[in-house]
């Protein structure tokens, strides 16, 4: 056994003790112990509800009405029951349900009907659940559930009598203290900082909470100090947690300025840091780059999250401490991730993409990674979070990072990263002829011996992008092994081969059009699928320039613009500045 698997197997039973540890406390804290014990403080009244920044959509409110809750892909008909008595449903679907997030949906409805459906459906989860239920009280789940019904809570009590409100504001209150009790067990990263919201959010939202304030406001300084980093990344390198925290975190910093509170210098600090992030991640067209986990954006909120960033001016072009670099030049943008991966006990949707890049020219994406399943499938999942899955290099199709995945622990642990790239080092050059970023990782050294290198250079005017793959031996290889380096392409392309076939013509929608060259190699293109799409899986190509490595290899290729657009259009998912949504005041209650 090699060093590295030593380690590894070192590093499983570590995690394999913590989480035992952490569920023997949570044991403790929220376990049958809490469910026995009295609880009578209940505060008098809600003060304000923060606001909902996620968008509603009020044709759903004539399906829940009609006993019809389709969550997660998942239809499920009551027949006449509370959805809260059903058990046979999918957990995603159970999770979906019980977190409460289609209160917006009947609070959209804006009728007396939607206001008693969900007055009845708040009802019944306290009478069936509200003491316990296994998915009901997951951490995540009750997280979720809080900031909904804090939320929605006008609506839901507007025409309620004393007893209803009395009811809902102690099953409130006990939610929040489980989760105060149990946050330090919660799964760490964007899960944790989550319920460290939902509680400050609840703390200064409802009356009487002073000495719990306190605690809460301390507690989310600590986790936003530790979580976001200096450039305004997320620990977990994922884009995705920017876009759910500031979604989280904006309302509760709008409510603070409502209650009159003093701003947590933590809470400026992290907003001030993630708004420019979040531009940094953006393409031409407004969706954001598929890195370690994030799928499809949510135009629609990050519009509304925008449209609260005060400087609103050009997104940054380097982010060191998550691990990422942005070249811009004319109307394209390459966007590159140059980190090593991140730590085990936030890598558990951290892919193995080191070094892989996507490239846009205005509003068409060229050059992507498959990204993310919308589907709940262990398969899809595995697949997405492969080297292979991404715009960049492989050997032998084995993935640049090691994953957890065997049984039983990979049941318990998820799959998280177990090694990877640690050594990501990375130069910049900037000047008047374009940008250029020369990155290396050393994922393959450890078994293939192999140290992969890539350099990329945007003209000034976005017109063409080079690129240059290194292979660098670092002790005998094996020269039968192959190398792929591939690059996915955006179903909105057309390829087609050209020039005999050493050549690909890539063509988009608008009639713009690039061609691709390998400068002596031959480009294969291949079938790939985009599994970011809104709609579910697509169909796509993907070049492939392969090989059998050498002791130093270096692979030569280029995008070149070679034609205009004809059209002028605007992309799907891209908005006006007009467009955004301002943030409202919190609702007093």
């Amino acid at each position: 056994m090699n060093i590295a698997s030593l380690n590894e197997r070192s590093l499983v039973w570590r995690l394999v003790a913590l989480h035992v540890w952490q569920r023997s406390l949570k044991w403790m804290h929220g376990g049958p112990i809490f469910r026995m014990q009295p609880f009578s403080a209940v505060p008098a009244r809600l003060l304000l509800a923060p606001q909902d920044l996620r968008t509603a959509d009020a044709t759903n409110a004539a399906d829940i009405y009609g006993g019809r809750f389709l969550f997660s892909g998942h239809l499920v008909e009551t027949q006449g029951r509370s959805p809260f008595e059903l058990e046979a449903a999918h957990e995603d679907w159970q999770r979906e349900l019980h977190a409460f997030g289609w209160l917006r949906d009947l609070r959209a409805a804006d009728s007396h009907i939607s206001r008693q459906n969900a007055r009845a459906l708040v009802e019944d989860w306290i009478r069936y659940c509200g003491r316990w239920h296994p998915i009901g009280w997951e951490a995540s789940v009750v997280t979720r559930r809080i900031l909904s019904w804090l939320a929605h809570s006008p609506f839901i009590l507007l025409d309620g009598d004393h007893e209803f409100y009395r009811g809902f504001v102690k099953s409130l209150a006990r939610q929040i203290r489980y989760l105060r009790q149990t946050i330090n067990e919660t799964e760490d990263g964007v899960e944790r900082l989550h319920a460290a919201l939902a509680i400050s959010s609840a703390c200064i939202s409802m009356a009487g909470q002073g000495r719990f304030a306190r605690q809460s406001i301390r507690r989310l300084e600590h986790e936003l100090n530790r979580q976001i980093l200096p450039d305004g990344g997320h620990i977990s390198r994922n884009p995705r947690a920017l876009i759910d925290i500031l979604a989280d975190l904006l309302p509760v910093r709008q409510a603070f300025v409502a209650q009159g509170l003093e701003m947590p210098p933590a809470m400026l600090q992290s907003v001030d840091r993630m708004m420019p992030l979040l531009r940094f991640f953006r393409h031409g067209d407004g969706a954001l780059a598929h890195f370690n986990g994030m799928g499809s954006t949510p135009n629609d909120l990050v519009a509304t999250i925008l449209a609260y960033d005060d400087a609103r001016g050009a997104p940054p072009l380097n982010a060191p401490h998550s691990g990422y670099q942005r070249l811009s030049g004319g109307d394209s943008v390459v966007l590159i991730d140059t980190g090593p991966a991140p730590d085990p006990g936030v890598s558990g949707d951290a892919h193995a993409g080191c070094l892989s890049f996507e490239f846009s020219s205005g509003q068409n994406r060229m050059v992507v990674n498959c990204g993310v399943s919308p589907k709940s499938n262990p398969l899809w999942r595995k697949v997405s979070r492969s080297t292979a899955a991404h715009s960049t290099a492989t050997i032998e199709d084995t993935s640049s990072c090691h994953f957890l995945s065997e049984r039983p622990f990979g049941h318990l642990l998820g799959a998280p990263i177990l090694s990877g790239p640690v050594m990501v080092p990375v130069e910049r050059e900037d000047d008047r002829a374009g940008s250029r970023i020369i990155a290396s990782h050393d994922g393959y050294a450890a078994h293939f011996r192999v140290v992969h290198q890539r350099d990329l250079r945007l003209s000034g005017d976005g017109t063409v992008l080079d690129g240059i793959d290194t292979f660098s031996a670092v002790g005998s290889i094996d020269p039968e092994h192959r190398y792929a380096i591939r690059f996915h392409l955006h179903p909105g392309l057309k390829a087609s081969l050209i020039r005999g076939g050493t050549a690909i013509l890539l063509v988009c929608r608008d009639g713009e059009a690039w061609e691709f060259d390998a400068h002596g190699s031959e480009p294969l293109l291949e079938e790939s699928i985009y599994l970011s799409d809104v709609y579910g899986h697509r169909k796509t190509d993907q070049i492939v320039i392969a090989g059998s490595l050498l002791e130093e290899l270096s692979v030569g290729w280029q995008f070149r613009k070679t034609a205009a657009a004809k059209l002028s259009r605007r992309g799907t998912s891209d908005f006006d500045e007009a467009d955004e949504l301002p943030l409202q005041e919190p609702a007093p209650i």
